[in-house]
């Protein structure tokens, strides 16, 4: 049956009834296909990847391909069912990325086309402020609505405080909950609507796979908590999206040792937006903020209005950003300016 595609063409509740866009297909796919293409290669959505092969599903379709190149969770493809590896991969609404792990400096792809991101941490020792810093950077630079869900909260009697840490660095929503607790669905409710997508972002242990079991009614696997750290056992191993009949599609992530940022600067710019405002009144504009006459920031300290762990943190963030970001012609570049930088001042000294 050939199928008016006009009925995707907008993400409102009317349209999430139809089978594409009850897995998040809205315009912004929409418009990038025209009718001829839509007739010889249907939409489908990448729900896992692995080494040679993905997962996908569309409007009738649900089975496994040879591996499409450049595709990451949430992807949407027009499939080529002639030649799947040949079918073309739609640009991204959002992506969620981060610096992959070795010596390079390559890019990793977590998810594509993400509409919020819950980051999640926890009302015990394992809760930090730099790491929710972190998240907070790279998941408002992919253009994702974040909102960070504490769990635990029913074993922290003093859970307010970390709602009220984390509401002061953050202008998004801060949600405490248990997440085995039957609130779960309706607190978080307001963004998992049906065709929209979700995903939970964070270490390991921390209740990501128990909040995406409690929004889904679904069975991902989950771990207890270690009694050394606080830190729950690692359950999750590949990341994998779930559509949930009637409500969102959900990304459940494995947890991640580590969030290096590439590509940032415009995350990290709204995590520390009060200190980017302060600091473009400084005297001088490569001032580094630390003993330059003038500087705004330091001045900010002394008064009291700026913690220096603060400054400290940003300024690790802007540093390791940049560095990651910078391209390997841009990063020889730099290394010989510096190089002729040292040669010239030891020339100096030698005379």
């Amino acid at each position: 049956m050939v199928r008016d595609y006009g009925e995707f063409l907008g993400k409102t509740e009317a349209t999430v009834a139809s089978p594409l866009a009850a897995l998040g297909w809205w315009a912004f796919f929409a418009n990038q296909v025209d009718a001829d293409e839509l007739l010889a290669h249907p939409p489908v959505r990448v729900t896992e990847v692995h080494r040679s092969s993905i997962h996908v599903v569309g409007d009738g379709i649900d089975q496994s391909l040879p591996w499409v190149a450049a595709t990451t969770v949430g992807d949407w493809l027009m499939l080529n069912q002639d030649l799947p590896t040949a079918s073309r991969v739609l640009t991204r609404a959002t992506e969620i990325k981060r610096r992959a792990a070795g010596p390079g400096r390559d890019v990793q792809m977590i998810a594509a086309n993400l509409d919020t991101a819950f980051i999640v941490s926890s009302c015990n020792a394992d809760f930090n402020v730099a790491r929710l810093e972190r998240f907070l950077a790279v998941v408002l630079d992919a253009g994702v609505t974040p909102v960070v869900v504490l769990t635990k909260k029913d074993q922290a009697p003093d859970w307010e405080e970390y709602v009220a840490q984390t509401q002061s660095m953050t202008d998004a929503a801060v949600i405490a909950v248990n997440a085995k607790g039957d609130e779960v669905r309706t607190v978080l409710a307001p963004w998992c609507r049906p065709g929209q997508t979700v995903g939970f972002l964070g270490m390991s242990g921390v209740g990501k796979s128990t909040l995406t079991n409690a929004i889904g009614n679904l069975s991902v696997a989950t771990g207890d908590i270690r009694t050394d750290d606080a830190r729950g056992r690692h359950t999750t191993t590949r990341r994998q999206l779930f559509f949930v009949p009637g409500g969102p599609a959900i990304l459940d992530t494995p947890g991640m040792r580590e969030l290096q940022l590439t590509e940032a600067a415009s995350g990290v710019g709204e995590v520390f937006s009060d200190l980017e405002e302060i600091a473009s009144q400084c005297k001088f504009r490569d001032c580094a903020h630390g003993g330059e006459p003038g500087c705004k920031v330091q001045a900010g300290i002394a008064a009291g209005a700026i913690e220096p762990e603060r400054l400290a943190r940003w300024q690790k963030l802007v540093a390791e950003d940049r560095v990651n970001s910078e391209s390997v012609a841009q990063r020889r570049k730099r290394e010989k300016g510096f190089s002729r930088m040292v040669n010239k001042s030891i020339r100096g000294k030698a005379r």
